[in-house]
Order: C-alpha cells, then sequence, then structure tokens
C-alpha cells in the first residue's frame, strides 16, 4: 500500500530565537541554513517524525495537512501574495 511520508512528518512552529535550542539530530532539519523563516524572518517550522523531541515538548504540534493550510494562508505571514 502507498504511503505518503509526508503524512509521517509531524510540525512545529517556533521563534527564531529558539533556533539556537534545536537538536538538528532529532529534526529533518540538517542545521540552521535548513529551516524555513516566515516572511518576516521571527518564526521557522521544524519537522520531525516520531515521538516529539524533548526541546518541542509543550509546543503546538501540526499534521502535515494542518502546516500546508497555516502555510498557504497569507495571513498568517508565510506567503507573499504580491508576487
Amino acid at each position: 500500500m502507498f504511503q505518503n511520508k509526508d503524512m509521517d512528518k509531524k510540525y512545529v512552529i517556533i521563534e527564531k530565537s529558539y533556533v539556537d535550542s534545536i537538536d538538528f539530530q532529532q529534526v529533518i532539519e540538517t542545521s540552521k541554513a535548513t529551516l524555513r523563516y516566515n516572511l518576516d524572518g521571527i518564526k521557522t517550522i521544524v519537522k520531525f517524525i516520531g515521538d516529539v523531541p524533548d526541546f518541542l515538548s509543550g509546543d503546538k504540534i501540526y499534521s502535515h495537512s494542518e502546516i500546508i493550510e497555516t502555510i498557504n494562508n497569507p495571513d498568517n505571514g508565510w506567503i507573499d501574495t504580491n508576487e
């Protein structure tokens, strides 16, 4: 049976000020340089599969469909509708 690997991923939006607390061994991103930031550069998305890493405990966890909905909503500051 086909399974979309994106559906296994979980997502957390964090403030830029928390980037130094990311343990890149526990997330899909490999470094600060691979993080995606919102348009004003103050928030980023961290992806992981499996258990929630300790440094993200207590943060809102998004499913794949939820994060897509969030970043595709221009009101949330992830996309520029003027491009």
